[in-house]
């Protein structure tokens, strides 16, 4: 195996892919070939680093310097000034926003400091489509180990003695589950992972697949063994190629390795791995819909019991798992059950991974231990509010969560505290919003989509999200009363009641949430047709200051509705009736003489 003196890790995720990181990574070989250095530094593509604010990003090992913003212009003079003549390129460095400092070593970003990493443990550090780099980090030391010097049962107790809960959004004992499924009757079982990651604004089990895929096939073989399933499937997001791409090498390298097939590791156990493609419905994450979803059959959600562990996939004994919780298994196995169980709170053991997006400065892909406080998320990892304005709240669970406030930001991250606040975990997606937000407008977007996500299949979902999306979008346009926030409240909770799985049970949770910590919003939307943020168009009116107007007709003649007259250097005047709140007058306006009001 060749020696490098320099590795130059280039993040390869989707979103720095997005930004050109295969120009940087081409542009870097060609560098380095051009100078005769190809055999004294090696590219690597790597998974995400995280940080997805700054990407893409450039590391360079040994000495861990973290390139930010870089562009494929910017591969000349990191090969030049960093591998050549040994300097570090500032102008590529990230810049600390407190003291305004060049920060060169990732360990000491405030970004960075407070993360605890194991399910993204190898993520950013090797290349995803080399099974040598993954090995290098521990990758199948599990699988070993269970194979070859535990029971079936021994490895379950540890399992559940780490405390690991089902990352997915249900919170359910990890550990009890699969007992459940090893221990319920059959000739055929099955593994299934899923990875039809459907919140908006969460990327956290697609990173992980494309950032270290061998870390999920391992886990999904030793949770085969435990139960004896024979079989597993991915349950997968047919548009998420670069995941796709990922695992289908991870797995044919696997199975050259002796790590998937046949008598794996001379253990006499046998086991493989397909995958199944989803079209991308949001209900499909439940997990009765995802196995009718790979049967061939409508996706949509049955009564339980049974449950799949019991009766899954064909009728079969099934263990059902998300994408982050089987990439806890491998290090629980390696580092002990105490180890993990000693990470996280009372009841939450662990960490847990959250895509940070919304009004936030360092938008990414964070790991934080359970019990970690929202204040902390947002203010020292997330770096505060965009532009320095207010935070206003934050979104946890995806539309199945609740909007929490100021009020909440002391709260430690765990199942049970944010269920305890109106919101849940979910499966980690977390957006921040700012003062500019209309809390209304933020419930209504997510009944939006729940609307256009349910599967139809019981009344209350299909008919009682219709009508509350139809009461929010009333108040929104200024037509609302009393009464219709009585309805939104009344019928919420008759939906949560009556809903036959858990996307029409959690759908009201934005309503409710936001009517319990924004109930001054609603009131002003339906009394005062007013909305504070001047978010809500209808209620939005374009008002002339006859002071500060001086009659330079630039408004009027932008006006594409031609509600503005007004004689030249005279005070203008918006006809209400006709204006249709674009926003024209006011961005062309060189007086601020139009506000909104």
């Amino acid at each position: 195996m060749a020696t490098y003196k320099y590795h130059i890790l280039v993040c390869g995720g989707t979103g720095c892919q997005a930004s050109d990181s295969a120009g940087i990574i081409e542009n870097l070989k060609k560098e380095l070939e051009a100078r005769n250095l190809q055999n004294d530094v090696q590219v690597i593509t790597s998974g995400c680093f995280g940080f997805c604010e700054k990407g893409p990003i450039v590391k360079i090992m040994p000495d861990n310097t973290f390139y930010v913003r870089v562009t494929p212009e910017d591969a000349a003079i990191i090969i030049e000034e960093h591998i050549v003549k040994g300097r570090k390129v500032e102008r590529l460095l990230y810049t600390d926003p407190e003291t305004q400092q060049h920060i060169s070593d990732s360990k000491h970003m405030g970004f960075y400091q407070k993360q605890l990493r194991i399910a993204l443990n190898n993520c950013g550090f090797i290349d995803p489509e080399n099974i040598d780099e993954a090995i290098s980090r521990d990758a199948y030391l599990a699988l070993g180990k269970v194979l070859l010097e535990m029971t079936p049962q021994s490895a379950i107790d540890e399992i559940k003695k780490s405390g690991l809960r089902g990352r997915g959004g249900g919170g359910f004992p990890t550990g009890l589950k699969w007992e459940l499924a090893s221990k319920s009757p059959g000739d055929e079982k099955y593994v299934v992972c899923n990875a039809d990651e459907g919140d908006p604004g969460a990327f956290m089990d697609r990173s992980i697949l494309e950032g270290d895929p061998h870390s999920i096939i391992e886990a999904m073989t030793i949770c085969g063994y435990c139960i004896g399933a024979h079989v597993g499937l991915v349950y997968i997001r047919a548009e998420y190629p670069l995941a796709i791409h990922r695992l289908k090498i991870a797995l044919d390298q696997a199975r050259e390795y002796g790590l998937l097939g046949d008598d794996i590791l001379g253990s006499g156990f046998s086991f493989d791995i397909e995958l199944r493609y989803g079209a991308g419905a949001f209900v499909c994450g439940e997990e009765t819909a995802l196995i009718h979803s790979m049967e061939g059959h409508r996706g949509e959600p049955t009564f339980k019991p049974p449950f799949p562990a019991v009766s899954g996939y064909l009728e079969k004994p099934t263990n059902v798992n998300n994408v982050e919780t089987f990439a806890c298994i491998p290090i629980i196995i390696n580092k002990g059950a105490e180890w993990f169980a000693s990470i996280g709170s009372e009841k939450s053991k662990g960490t847990k991974v959250f895509a940070l997006a919304g009004k936030i400065n360092n938008v990414g892909l964070i790991e934080v231990p359970m019990g970690t406080t929202l204040r902390e998320v947002i203010y020292e990892i997330g770096g505060g509010i965009k532009g320095g304005k207010e935070f206003k709240a934050v979104q946890t669970g995806g539309p199945s969560g609740g909007c929490l406030t100021q009020k909440h930001l002391d709260t430690p991250i765990d199942y049970d505290n944010l269920i305890a606040a109106g919101s849940m975990m979910g499966s980690g997606g977390m957006i921040v919003m700012d003062e500019d937000d209309c809390m209304v407008s933020i419930a209504k977007f997510y009944l939006e989509f729940t609307v256009e996500e349910s599967c139809g299949k019981c009344t209350p979902c299909r008919v009682g999200n219709k009508r509350l999306h139809e009461i929010l979008d009333k108040i929104t346009k200024g037509e609302g009363t009393m009464e219709d926030l009585d309805n939104l409240k009344n019928l919420s909770k008759v939906i949560k009641d009556t809903a036959l799985c858990g996307l029409g049970q959690t759908s009201p949770n934005p309503v409710l949430s936001t009517i319990d910590n924004f109930w001054d919003e609603y009131v002003e939307h339906v009394v005062d047709k007013k909305c504070r943020a001047g978010v809500c168009r209808s209620m939005m009116r374009y008002v002339i200051d006859p002071e500060k107007c001086v009659g330079c007709t630039l408004c009027a003649r932008n006006c594409p509705v031609n509600a503005i007259t007004g004689e030249r250097k005279e005070a203008h005047v918006i006809d209400q009736s006709i204006c249709i709140k674009c926003g024209a007058c006011k961005d062309k306006c060189k007086f601020n003489a139009i506000e909104i009001k």
